[in-house]
């Protein structure tokens, strides 16, 4: 297999990629080629959404091949095209073979949510110090641990729950909508809470939930969203802005008095429309942020 790299201004960005694709590339990636730098510009996007921009001021575009010829003749043709003018090829070489599993395995290292709570993968021993502990391979439901919206929900989890022997269950009934590989319900259930309902509109995801859950020794029960039902002491949603907006009579109507919705998916900068489409059932509050993102809850 061959990388070809490039160096294009973002209004080549969406040209040049749709040229490589119809040169065979196997695949095609936009990278900020500034990264890493002061120059480095952030740019978060929905899914659904149109993206907010093609790319960056200085994109590096890397498209692979499965051969060497292939991917010169990619080359030369780009080379004389009107709309490559601006871009610049920044090499072209092999990429080496690789063990792709432990090369994977490699970037999943454990995650620490709090001094003594981690996120660990199976092939990992438990750091000494992980007095609580949530076995989980990625997959493909989302949540790992790794993106600062899970780690905010779980933090949450962590200072809500039963911290100690005898403390009774602080979490009441807990349902986790949205619950991609279920590890906000597990998280849960590690922290004392034992009538858990996980959902999902993804069957994939509902798998995926059972068998994180057994694999964690906990019960979870974990369905399709018409599983959820009654009332709920906390109700964790970490999905995005735009889902979390259209189900807000749907979540609030499933927060018992007393008890606590929280939400995440949700940009800095994305606050207030949340405040304000929840605002007839609940006030929410940001409790919490990183990297970009907001952690919001409220308590009815």
């Amino acid at each position: 297999m061959f990388e070809l790299s490039l160096m294009c201004p973002e209004d080549r960005i969406e040209a040049v990629s749709d040229a490589l694709d119809a040169l065979d590339a196997l695949s095609v990636s936009v990278e900020d080629a500034d990264a890493q730098t002061d120059a480095e510009q952030a740019l978060f996007g929905e899914p659904g959404m149109p993206p907010p921009k093609d790319g960056w001021q200085r994109s590096r575009v890397v498209s692979l091949f499965a051969t060497e010829a292939v991917a010169r003749e990619a080359q030369q043709l780009l080379a004389v095209q009107d709309f490559f003018t601006g871009c610049q090829v920044l090499g072209l070489a092999r990429v080496p073979d690789q063990d792709w599993v432990r090369l994977t395995q490699s970037q999943f290292a454990p995650v620490d949510i709090t001094a003594d709570f981690w996120i660990v993968p199976t092939w990992h021993e438990l750091p000494a110090q992980a007095l609580r502990s949530i076995r989980l391979d990625p997959g493909l439901a989302f949540g790992t641990g790794t993106h600062p919206t899970t780690r905010m929900c779980l933090r949450w989890i962590a200072r809500h729950g039963v911290t100690s022997a005898g403390a009774g269950n602080p979490l009441g009934r807990v349902l986790d909508y949205g619950c991609g590989s279920g590890i906000l319900a597990i998280g849960a259930a590690k922290f004392g809470a034992t009538d858990i309902d996980a959902v999902d509109i993804d069957p994939a995801a509902v798998e995926s939930t059972v068998q994180n859950a057994q694999a964690n020794g906990v019960l979870v029960h974990a369905g399709l969203p018409d599983q959820a039902h009654g009332l709920y002491q906390t109700v964790l949603a970490n999905i995005l802005a735009t889902p979390l907006k259209v189900l807000a009579p749907l979540l609030c109507a499933h927060v018992a008095p007393g008890g606590h919705l929280v939400l995440a998916g949700i940009l800095e900068r994305q606050a207030q429309e949340l405040k304000e489409a929840y605002a007839p059932w609940i006030r929410l509050e940001v409790a919490d942020t990183e990297d970009g993102w907001i952690l919001m809850t409220a308590a009815r």
